[in-house]
């Protein structure tokens, strides 16, 4: 689908509506597109991120009917995640000797990518313009927005801003700008999926990219997926980005939060994770509810996970491994926020009891700190059995409160 954006800049991605899952994990109710830019200069013509290879022969067809292929200088990938840049080795053998211009860490990546090693790659620094002729990109490296390599790429004689990820959502119309969009509700519900999915676990650094666009001048913002943003009347721009700006910001609260996750088979690990919580509260006066995992929506304890101050997770043992409720729950974990946050792990068990040791092993090489030891109980605790688990959510809460 090809849009024009404004004179000289044109969108050529592709659009996926069918995509009802992304990156294995991610649900995309209402599908995605993977948003690429032509941009021409009076000298020169940039080609603005890429896209997925699965929609490559309908890709090379809207480049065509901007330009012949062999016609673009440069190409600028923002981020260099497979589904901005999957289709590039194939474009490459239709462009022929573009420049690539990317961060650092995305040079790093696409070479991986495309298993080439005579790229002709330039490493962009901080501030760097590149003239097209009437029209200037300037690149601003945002790392961790949302992998090592992002980058914004501004426009600023048409005051746009090509963010990739960042402000984008997983949301499929065709129709390219915000106020044109037949169901904005169910953007919305999108966009909020998309921040907490990619994200929520970069929070400070979605506040520094914040502030890094502040210095910009635009009124339109280009994501890799979803909408154009706009500023005026109908736009979501200043929507989208005080949005990023309230989910991002710091929580306040007046105790430490310590959640208590547990999943029980006969009640016998449910009883531990009460007198675990008992402990907790004793010693640090913090906020220590019990969850069952089964009992609430995954994604919400996930997120109360990653913004506790610490927290317990009690796993029985099945077929010597500790049970999937409690692996969903820690593939939410968010690795990068959660280093060094301590926690416990217990359980009852029948023949063996490898579930405890196991989740230890995880979250410990996720180099969170595993305080005391992990507590098994063979089928129904004892007094001694309970007394220990009260003594083990002490250590966790004096551990919490420093």
């Amino acid at each position: 689908m090809v849009t024009e954006i404004k004179q000289g800049i044109w969108s050529v991605g592709a659009l996926n509506p069918a995509m009802r899952v992304f990156d294995i994990v991610m649900c995309t109710e209402y599908g995605t597109s993977y948003n690429s830019y032509l941009v021409r200069g009076s000298r020169k013509t940039a080609l603005i991120d890429a896209c997925h290879r699965s929609f490559f022969p309908q890709y090379l067809e809207n480049i065509r009917k901007i330009c012949p292929p062999e016609e673009i200088d440069y190409i600028v990938l923002n981020h260099n995640e497979p589904d901005h840049t999957g289709a590039l080795a194939a474009l490459l053998e239709e462009v022929g000797s573009a420049a690539i211009y990317t961060t650092q860490a995305g040079a790093l990546y696409v070479r991986n990518i495309t298993n080439r090693t005579d790229l002709d790659l330039h490493v962009v620094k901080e501030g760097e313009e590149l003239d097209l002729g009437g029209k200037t990109l300037r690149f601003v490296p945002a790392p961790f927005l949302h992998w090592p390599d992002s980058m914004f790429t501004a426009l600023p004689e048409d005051k746009i801003v090509f963010t990739c990820d960042f402000l984008g959502a997983h949301y499929c119309e065709p129709y390219v700008f915000d106020h044109a969009m037949a169901y904005p509700a169910k953007y919305k519900e999108a966009f909020r999926g998309y921040y907490d999915a990619i994200f929520g676990p970069f929070k400070k650094y979605v506040l520094a990219g914040l502030d890094k666009l502040s210095g910009l001048d635009f009124d339109m913002v280009l994501t890799s997926h979803g909408p154009v943003l706009t500023r005026g009347e109908k736009g979501m721009l200043d929507w989208a980005m005080e949005q990023y700006r309230q989910w991002s910001a710091p929580t306040s609260r007046d105790r430490k939060l310590v959640p208590v996750f547990y999943t029980s088979a006969y009640g016998n690990t449910r009883l531990l994770a009460q007198r675990i919580a008992q402990g907790i509260r004793e010693v640090s006066g913090a906020e220590a509810e019990l969850y069952d995992i089964i009992d609430h929506d995954l994604c919400k304890l996930c997120q109360l996970l990653n913004e506790s101050d610490g927290f317990a997770v009690g796993t029985p043992t099945i077929n010597r491994d500790a049970v999937l409720p409690v692996w969903q729950l820690l593939s939410g974990v968010d690795a990068i926020g959660c280093q060094k946050k301590p926690f416990v792990v217990f359980g009852s068990y029948g023949w063996s009891g490898e579930g405890v040791p196991g989740v230890a092993a995880r979250l410990t090489s996720l180099r969170m700190k595993q305080v005391g030891e992990g507590l098994k109980v063979t089928f129904v605790p004892t007094q001694e059995d309970l007394d220990k688990a009260e003594e083990l959510g002490r250590q966790l809460g004096q551990a919490v409160m420093g």
